[in-house]
């Protein structure tokens, strides 16, 4: 299976999104709190010993403590997307695989829970 791949990103500040244009066609529309609740990189995760760890897919839809600024976002190679948040914070490889099995748009989280799958790994 061929793993879709971004063909635009837009990161709106004022609306604290990143939205995605997919390969296939399909838009995904992330709250920068979400992503910042899923962060991928060690220490969000608690540790080396969690990165295999799923990632809970309703933590995208949480409601921020706060808002979540960011400084910047760059790409990882041809296989992700890295953020530098306003407080620092930039260990997090968001591949694409993980950004895509975490839209959260309406239909993916329906065939999420039609198929079983409430959490992704991050790997």
């Amino acid at each position: 299976m061929t793993q879709e791949r971004p063909q635009g990103l837009t990161v709106n500040r004022e609306e604290q999104s990143l939205e995605i244009i997919w390969s296939d066609g399909h838009r995904s529309v992330y709250p920068l709190a979400g992503l910042r609740n899923v962060c991928p990189c060690a220490e969000c995760r608690g540790g080396h010993e969690n990165m295999s760890a799923p990632v809970d897919r309703a933590a995208i839809h949480q409601k921020p403590q706060k808002t979540w600024q960011i400084s910047g976002a760059h790409l990882v190679g041809n296989y992700a997307l890295s953020f530098v948040w306003a407080d620092g914070h930039e260990a997090g490889i968001y591949t694409w695989g993980l950004l895509r099995a975490l839209c959260p748009c309406q239909q993916c989280d329906a065939d999420a829970l039609a198929a079983g799958v409430p959490d992704v790994y991050s790997a």
